[in-house]
């Protein structure tokens, strides 16, 4: 059957180029940040590496210490000598008195180690060059605040779904993939984006769902990397690798008359979705018959 759209393989060269550059790009962004997190989530704890811990010290806190002692134990451990540090954390310890922060050098010690990137010009990092700005990390380590949480959130939700917007839109052009596969693998992000979202407040709440924060990364991960995989195979190797190539048996699984996975999963979904207005239907029915009298009523008295 002659699909209903141009495939990769077959569109121009300049859209090729177009196409393969834009996901270069993305795909360069995306491992930058796997490394950013490394540098910053993953030196919560104080080792190198994503760990639970990790993320239950970004989001809910570490709930021994305070704020200012986990970052020079953690992602702060690298700037600053050891004997500097402990200085530092002995401040805060003795109660983080405003005389002792210059008497005890503390203020020395926070120019030349924190000030370069701490000061009134960089944005979303705190202000360190009064110490008023220091003091507020010296309570306890309750996590990530709510606020920076809200804005957080909204210029992820904002730019990842811009991302992945594009990628799969290049990725719905792929002819070696089902209709089905196809949806699931774009609607995929979506979710796992919403959910890991959601699990940064969730572990503020309670730290189990640091768990959720992993599953959820992993799962946007796992699409990215199939979508951006698939077209690139599809523009520039399609016949080394779909007709000559370990590509070859996977369409000829793709096409054999047993059902697949994906056809099952879409089956579902389509039948679940056929019960959506039935269902409301039936809701609204019950609504008027029983709860909106008892609400009107309570209104009227």
């Amino acid at each position: 059957m002659t699909p209903k759209f141009t495939p990769l393989k077959d569109h121009d060269t300049p859209i090729k180029v177009l196409f393969t550059g834009y996901l270069c790009t993305v795909g360069l962004g995306y491992l930058f940040a796997l490394i950013q997190i490394l540098f910053t989530h993953g030196m919560a704890d104080g080792k190198f590496g994503l760990s639970v811990d990790d993320i239950v010290y970004s989001y809910y806190g570490n709930r021994s210490g305070t704020v200012l002692e986990q970052k020079l134990n953690g992602s702060m451990k690298e700037n600053a000598p050891e004997q500097e540090r402990f200085k530092i954390m002995e401040w805060v310890r003795a109660g983080a008195d405003a005389d002792d922060y210059k008497d005890d050098g503390i203020d020395k010690i926070i120019e030349t180690r924190c000030v370069m990137c701490h000061n009134k010009e960089a944005s979303g990092i705190p202000n360190f060059t009064e110490l008023e700005g220091l003091k507020a990390y010296t309570a306890e380590d309750t996590g990530a605040t709510f606020a920076s949480l809200t804005r957080v959130s909204h210029v992820h939700m904002f730019g990842i779904s811009f991302i992945f917007m594009f990628v799969g839109l290049i990725f719905s052009f792929a002819e070696t993939t089902t209709t089905q596969y196809k949806c699931i693998a774009i609607g995929m992000p979506y979710v796992f984006l919403v959910a890991d979202i959601m699990s940064w407040w969730l572990t503020k709440i309670h730290p189990m769902f640091a768990w959720l924060v992993i599953f959820a990364g992993m799962g946007m991960g796992i699409s990215f990397m199939f979508m951006w995989v698939t077209s690139i195979l599809e523009m520039w190797l399609f016949k080394p690798v779909f007709i000559n190539g370990f590509g070859s048996r996977y369409l000829e699984w793709r096409d054999s008359p047993e059902a697949s996975i994906a056809d099952r999963i879409w089956v579902v979904i389509k039948t679940l979705a056929s019960q959506v207005k039935p269902t409301a239907v039936f809701v609204k029915e019950q609504w008027l018959k029983y709860a909106w009298p008892v609400i009107n009523g309570l209104f009227k008295k």
